[in-house]
């Protein structure tokens, strides 16, 4: 267990400079990262009056959120985007921070591209035919009846957890159907969640996921669900406010390297210096947290989660034109392509449409595959998926822009991070548990939207109601 109300002892023989640091500590808290979670986590305590010190390994805020501009200056988002309406605090901290949202364009038809053959609906079908629709709505109900029996604060303690988490979802999906086109619909709609296989992926996992986030039809859905809303300028601005709040307490350019836990307190040893503390949260993906060095060691079990909780494999990509073509010809943008390596894309215009853009995605192993190309011909493969889609004029855009977030240093990967089989029930409980004075926030750790920037802010809100329970 790592909770404990006292930190691990100093050892002894500790020199008259250690003991005179610690008589004058440089703040109360330190936070590692400086994304939704460590931001939010710094405002909260801020705002109880507790000194903080938020140290970030990039140039910038924001995390996994990433603004750049397209030819004429449109925003877009690099990195997480989407908001939705049963995401209530980030919502609210839209608000709060003056930023404004816009509805993401949903008017028309969308599309699905399935062995060479291309069709348009407006329905729920997803453009399947008839008998393998019902199949993808029967499984849907059947594993949404499994996610309703597990434990959104505890899921190593769901009823038949063991077998549930031993099991891939692609196992259980092969296991349950042999209708090919309902199959296909399935392991092509996974990646576009995790980007990952559903091989790489426990089934307890999965179940966990869909009801953290309410379920597939909210999940997958734009109006009314996860992709409903923007924010104006991008979702980068979010940060950037809490950060503006912040003012110097926040340091760029400072990748921490190590954190030291005595008897009262923590020292944080980042490029640049160190820093003392009462206690420290770090809020960067697990798979990065790992990765510092810890004095004493952390307990086996959050170790033992760290090197199993690696994160999705994903290549955004942005492509500009100089009008939203596809709306004329009656399509929404949205298009689910299982037989190309660029799987979904929506319409992602600026709000008043006085230009194009569509949003694409190379996933889980397409995207490890696409990583492998030259920048030219990942391109080239893109926009020839979109051609396939959206015709002729989708092999002229303005511009394009893709981010590999697999190469990015401090992220390593996007959506988030991911559980195998077996993780949830031998390694769950160290995921949120705090190490002594060090506990843990970021959107793997959230129950509630877990892996979106709602789970992000509500888990450094979270951390930061723990750690001020404990300062007194």
């Amino acid at each position: 267990m790592c909770v404990t109300s006292r930190s691990p002892t100093l050892k002894v023989g500790r020199s008259t400079d250690l003991l005179r640091r610690w008589d004058v500590r440089d703040t109360e808290v330190v936070v590692v990262g400086a994304g939704l979670a460590g931001l939010a986590a710094a405002r909260a305590l801020t705002a109880a009056g507790r000194s903080v010190t938020v140290l970030e390994a990039r140039d910038r805020v924001a995390g996994r959120n990433h603004g750049r501009h397209l030819a004429g200056g449109v925003p877009v988002e690099m990195g997480g985007q989407w908001i939705g309406p049963t995401q209530s605090e980030v919502l609210e901290l839209v608000r709060e921070l003056g930023l404004e949202t816009f509805p993401t364009y949903d008017e028309g038809a969308a599309l699905t591209l399935y062995n060479g053959t291309l069709t348009r609906y407006t329905d729920e079908t997803f453009g399947l035919p008839e008998a393998a629709a019902a199949e993808v709505y029967r499984l849907q109900k059947a594993l949404e009846a499994l996610a309703d029996t597990v434990s959104l604060s505890s899921p190593w303690l769901t009823p038949d957890a063991a077998a549930l988490d031993r099991t891939t979802l692609d196992a259980w999906l092969r296991a349950n159907t042999g209708q090919g086109e309902a199959l296909a619909f399935w392991t092509g709609l996974i990646p576009a969640l995790f980007s990952a296989e559903p091989s790489e992926i426990s089934l307890l996992h999965f179940l966990f996921y869909l009801k953290s986030g309410g379920m597939l039809d909210t999940l997958l859905a734009t109006t009314g669900g996860a992709q409903e809303t923007r924010v104006v300028g991008g979702t980068h601005r979010i940060s950037e406010r809490m950060a503006q709040e912040l003012g110097d307490a926040v340091r760029l350019g400072s990748p921490v390297r190590a954190i030291t836990q005595h008897e009262d307190g923590v020292e944080v040893e980042f490029d640049g210096g160190r820093l003392t503390a009462r206690r420290a949260i770090v809020a960067i993906p697990p798979t990065l947290a790992g990765r510092l060095r810890y004095e004493p060691a952390l307990p086996g079990a959050r170790d033992g989660l760290t090197q199993q909780m690696p994160m999705g494999s994903v290549i955004k990509v942005q492509v500009g034109y100089a009008t939203p073509f596809w709306r004329a010809a009656g399509l929404s943008g949205f298009a689910i392509d299982l037989d190309d390596a660029l799987g979904i894309t929506l319409d992602n215009s600026p709000p008043d449409g006085s230009s194009g853009v569509l949003v694409g995605f190379f996933e889980g192993a397409h995207a490890r595959r696409a990583a492998l190309l030259p920048a030219t011909e990942r391109r080239a493969a893109a926009l020839a998926a979109l051609v396939k889609l959206f015709g002729p004029e989708a092999a002229e855009p303005v511009d394009y822009a893709e981010l590999n977030w697999m190469d990015e240093e401090f992220t390593r990967g996007c959506y988030g991070g991911r559980l195998g089989a077996g993780v949830w029930t031998q390694y769950g409980h160290a995921l949120a548990e705090p190490c002594g004075r060090v506990h843990w926030a970021g959107a793997e750790t959230a129950d509630v939207w877990n892996g979106y920037m709602e789970g992000a802010v509500r888990s450094g809100r979270r951390a930061a109601a723990e750690v001020l329970g404990l300062l007194g």
